[in-house]
């Protein structure tokens, strides 16, 4: 699939050596990474090249790189050809303004409220549209409400698109909207954290001999300056890799 590797903190950390151990997977998740960064400015930096080959994310790691929130990629395709516009993150604006940045790791297989946005979408990842939908649920409170949500509204609404989209498919997610981090899971042994003096880290695999601690499954935990801010209520809807699955899928969009 993908890994994914989140920081939240509450001021800038230096994370060079978390970032040479996460993009040496990159041998293995070789089709594109993606970096979004959220300190003084918004930057968003993708490549569909192995990470482990980009100039451009050597010569960041090659002085000091720290940062207080950031969102990062290494993809290994299953849906979605190899292009910049299918590399994770995904960004999106609501129409009051707020940026929403999306990584995925996993696949849907099925889903009757992303199925529209494969008509407007701009790639063709299945990631994408977890992120249009949400943006959409965003709009439609903001229409009816007419002005900007609050934190526990924006809150309940991505709990609400998660729980929507998450039966029957894998849904590991970093997700930031300018103020709050948002991270769910779905699959035992996928998503872990490393608490540090500053706030949180989040990876898919343990990038260091520090204490990483699993994260608890099949619930959504939003965090703000690396402080844990909610938990949702569990559901069920673990996911276990099943490979005659897979299999069907890549057949059915290759039209086989």
């Amino acid at each position: 699939m993908c890994e994914l590797l989140g920081i939240s903190t509450n001021k800038k950390i230096k994370v060079n050596e978390l970032f040479k151990t996460f993009i040496s997977h990159s041998i293995e998740h070789k089709n594109g990474w993606g970096m979004a960064v959220f300190d003084d400015l918004e930057r968003i930096v993708k490549e569909p090249q192995p990470a482990i080959n980009s100039e451009s994310l050597y010569e960041i790691l090659k002085s000091d790189f720290s940062t207080s929130k950031c969102i990062a990629h290494i993809r290994k395709a299953t849906i979605g050809d190899v292009t910049e516009i299918n590399t994770h993150p995904f960004k999106a604006v609501d129409e009051s303004g707020r940026h929403w940045i999306l990584a995925h790791n996993g696949t849907i297989f099925e889903s009757e409220v992303l199925s529209p946005y494969q008509y407007t979408q701009q790639g063709t990842t299945d990631s994408e549209r977890i992120l249009l939908y949400i943006v959409d649920e965003m709009n439609k409170k903001y229409r009816k409400k007419g002005e900007p949500l609050t934190d526990s509204e924006r809150i309940g609404l991505v709990d609400k698109a998660v729980r929507a989209v998450v039966p029957g498919n894998k849904l590991n997610l970093l997700i930031f909207d300018g103020d709050q981090f948002y991270v769910h899971k779905n699959e035992m042994g996928t998503l872990f954290t490393k608490k540090v003096d500053e706030g949180i880290i989040f990876a898919t695999k343990p990038l260091d001999d520090g204490v990483w601690e699993e994260l608890p499954e099949n619930r959504l935990h939003v965090y703000k300056d690396g402080a844990h801010i909610y938990t949702g209520v569990r559901h069920n809807h673990s996911y276990v890799h099943n490979e005659e699955d897979m299999k069907l899928l890549y057949l059915a969009y290759a039209g086989l």
